[in-house]
């Protein structure tokens, strides 16, 4: 009698663990899950650095972009949606990073999950954001960063030194000032 009641409570709180669940992924309007992270910051000492992977795609306003093209740069690369709270939240601090760097740093930004191009773009416009970001509705170029980017770490933002290596990496939010931190320690190492 005690299993059978074990295995009907076990059954009772899978069903309702997936109806919620439906009924999370129905709040999402189509959107898949996403982990924010904490926005803890890893930095890598120069001989711990491991190579970013080969990142091309198409922008947002359709132009080509390589990452191999930035060599020499220091590389911001921040993942985000258009649908993903944290990121509308630090949005700001990017923007504001991107500008008091200039033109020695290259931002670009990785759009994922957004199935339609409208919402990102405008986005882009709502905060004035300068960089380009690579439109990648289906996650394939995210995934080109396995182990270095949770899929659904969103948003991740990474710094990658002048010689291509990952040097910095922030899971969740980033702030204007941690960035900045970053990008220093990157250029310096």
């Amino acid at each position: 009698m005690f299993r059978r009641t074990t295995l009907l409570v076990a059954g009772l709180l899978l069903i309702a663990g997936c109806s919620s669940g439906q009924q999370a992924a129905q709040n999402r309007e189509g959107q898949a899950g996403f982990v924010s992270g904490t926005g803890n910051v890893s930095l890598f000492a120069p001989a711990d650095r491991k190579p970013a992977p080969a990142l091309t795609g198409t922008t947002l306003d359709g132009k080509p972009w390589s990452l191999a093209d930035q060599t020499g740069k220091v590389v911001v690369l921040n993942v985000w949606g258009s649908w993903c709270p944290p990121c509308r939240k630090e949005a700001p601090d990017l923007v504001a990073a991107a500008k008091e760097l200039g033109p020695t740093v290259q931002f670009i930004g990785l759009n994922t999950r957004d199935l339609d191009p409208a919402p990102a773009r405008k986005f882009v416009q709502e905060f004035g954001v300068q960089y380009p970001s690579i439109y990648d509705p289906n996650g394939k170029a995210l995934l080109r960063f396995r182990g270095q980017i949770s899929p659904k770490a969103i948003p991740t933002t990474l710094v990658i030194d002048k010689s291509g290596k990952v040097a910095a990496r922030v899971v969740g939010e980033v702030s204007k000032d941690t960035l900045l931190g970053m990008v220093h320690d990157a250029a310096a190492g």
